[in-house]
């Protein structure tokens, strides 16, 4: 590495960044909960590489994670469902969408119990839990304890891992 101050500056500032998004969380102690999709979408990394684009597959299959506050479905507001952009699961209805404060889009709630997997994530020196797509595992964000509705739940997802119908088409 050329120069391993700014490194640590970087990794310096993004935890700074993500712990003030999620201070005063619990997370659960459970190591997976969820199980795969029956459906489920199994392909190799070089076909996902061929599916996705550079940014989709940075998120979804190695675990990267959007600039706060740049994604295209912060502020979104329209009726219907949001899908795994990977292989089309339908994760969240626009109904359980709320706004965090976070810089990423939040939801109280999946769509269906199942659509998720969840994962114990101890990277970059925090306790997370990460979500996954039940369908075809590609990385979606983390869910926390700290929502603020009813559910208690926030997951906060990366606006490239998701897609969207409205309701409109669904309807169709």
């Amino acid at each position: 590495m050329k120069n391993p101050l700014i490194f640590f500056v970087a990794i310096v500032l993004l935890n700074t960044t993500c712990n003030a998004c999620h201070s005063n969380i619990s997370v659960k102690d459970s190591t997976s909960t969820g199980k795969p999709d029956s459906s489920n979408v199994l392909l190799s990394e070089s076909q996902w590489k061929e599916k996705l684009t550079a940014e989709q597959f940075y998120i979804l299959r190695e675990k990267g994670t959007d600039k706060p506050y740049t994604g295209k479905f912060l502020l979104h507001k329209e009726k219907g469902h949001y899908t795994c952009v990977a292989c089309g699961n339908e994760l969240f209805g626009s109904d359980s969408k709320f706004d965090s404060h976070c810089g990423w889009p939040s939801f109280d709630k999946e769509i269906k119990a199942g659509k998720i997997i969840e994962k114990v994530d101890n990277s970059l020196g925090m306790k997370r839990v990460e979500i996954m797509c039940a369908k075809c595992g590609g990385h979606l964000g983390h869910v926390f304890d700290d929502g603020p509705t009813k559910t208690g739940l926030r997951y906060c997802v990366n606006s490239t891992s998701l897609g969207f119908e409205a309701e409109k088409e669904i309807k169709k």
